[in-house]
């Protein structure tokens, strides 16, 4: 366990037990290389049983548990929290914000910010309503536009798949908003639009939401659903929401896009949306696949002919091992990348997405390697690999070997 710095830990320990103004304090981002028992913790004020107590929530990689503490014991549990490997820490109170990163060698770097959330008092209810992206109960120019929300402001009963579905887009797309895009404008490309119910959402969300001054260009190869979203775009007298008849590798934009879509394009085009996103130099890229063919002929690892023999388990296992190279790929060309559920099950059973962030060094040779061992294992040559084509000279362990120059965004 790296070394704290015991002047942080307890100006955290000091607004969390005893400033009335504290709101919610968030562990997140467990160390690398270091055993962590929780995903993230989060910490509140709520009043339970006619008494203040501190509500810890625990969320783990298989399970969350949500604990309420009276104040001596949220004392001893906020210290266990602190002593875990976590890199981030951000405390919110509504007289300003707190943000630390632990480094990988413990040095913690704090900074100080203006108060992040609005409320003037605490909220210690007990059990909150859930909070979404787009919240119902009050009308939505864009729900109800697009069907999900009648005139009344409620969510239709047919369309409840639809709502949870973009509202959990936009939590997980704001999750990797590049940190320096407050006040700045952001550039996004939505590859293989379709009916592009995601699309206008991001744009609605970013400008009207959150305030954040954002161009979208949502491009797709079928001329007549690009029209039908223009007159939809029209209707709704959104500036700054474009749409264009192209394929993805023959789009060019203006200047290289802070943040790359990709959501159920089919098959091979979202990995010419993820190619287009790494030559493009993208901060980030979000892709959601959908039906995937292309490795499901070229397997044949020997050791899994009993797998391999039955059609819906190859199916699966050509589905699992595409999103894997893919993410292989993304972490060789220096994003740190991961694969979540989407949404759940219930709603669509195309629910994983690939979330990739350019923060690492590029070409790390155990990525590298671990490329090259998968790859020979099965005996496939991934679509991504193809597309990045020049881009992605990368695959030996010579120490002469060099790599590609990427995009110029950072």
């Amino acid at each position: 366990m790296p070394s704290r710095d015991e002047d942080y830990s307890a100006a955290v320990k000091r607004v969390v037990c005893e400033e009335p103004t504290f709101l919610r304090l968030t562990l997140s981002g467990p160390i690398r290389g270091q055993q962590c028992p929780w995903v993230k913790i989060v910490v509140r004020p709520v009043l339970a049983r006619g008494q203040r107590r501190m509500q810890f929530s625990y969320l783990g990689e298989r399970k969350d548990t949500t604990k309420n503490y009276s104040t001596a014991e949220s004392r001893e549990k906020l210290e266990e929290a602190l002593s875990l490997p976590f890199s981030r820490v951000h405390v919110q109170s509504t007289s300003g914000d707190t943000h630390v990163r632990v480094t990988q060698r413990g040095k913690a770097l704090v900074a100080h910010a203006k108060p992040s959330r609005r409320e003037t008092e605490p909220d210690l209810s007990h059990d909150r309503v859930k909070r979404y992206p787009l919240m119902a109960g009050s009308p939505d120019v864009f729900l109800q536009a697009v069907g999900i929300m009648d005139r009344r402001g409620r969510v239709r009963a047919a369309m409840q798949g639809k709502f949870h579905q973009i509202n959990e887009f936009l939590r997980l797309t704001a999750q990797v908003l590049p940190q320096d895009s407050a006040g700045d404008a952001l550039d996004i490309v939505d590859c293989g639009c379709g009916n592009a119910y995601l699309t206008f959402a991001t744009y609605h969300y970013f400008n009207h939401v959150r305030g954040i001054p954002t161009r979208l260009i949502g491009i797709d190869s079928n001329r007549e659903i690009i029209e039908s979203r223009c007159q939809l775009r029209d209707s709704l007298r959104w500036k700054g929401l474009e749409f264009a008849v192209s394929r993805i590798a023959d789009f060019s934009p203006s200047k290289p896009p802070d943040i790359i879509l990709s959501l159920h394009a089919c098959d091979t085009a979202t990995d010419e949306a993820i190619a287009q996103g790494i030559i493009w130099g993208s901060g980030v890229i979000l892709a959601a696949p959908c039906c995937q063919h292309e490795l499901h002929a070229q397997l044949k690892a020997a050791l899994f002919r009993p797998v391999l023999r039955h059609g819906i388990l190859k199916e699966r296992m050509a589905d699992i091992l595409t999103d894997a190279f893919r993410a292989l790929l993304l972490r060789v060309m220096g994003y740190r990348t991961d694969v979540v559920q989407f949404v759940s099950p219930e709603h669509t059973t195309k629910n994983l997405m690939i979330r990739a962030k350019k923060c690492l060094k590029l070409g790390d040779r155990a990525f590298v390697r671990e490329y090259e061992e998968l790859k020979r294992f099965w005996g496939v040559e991934p679509a991504l690999e193809k597309l990045l084509g020049k881009n992605l000279r990368i695959f030996s362990d010579r120490h002469d070997q060099q790599l590609p120059q990427q995009g110029s965004r950072g």
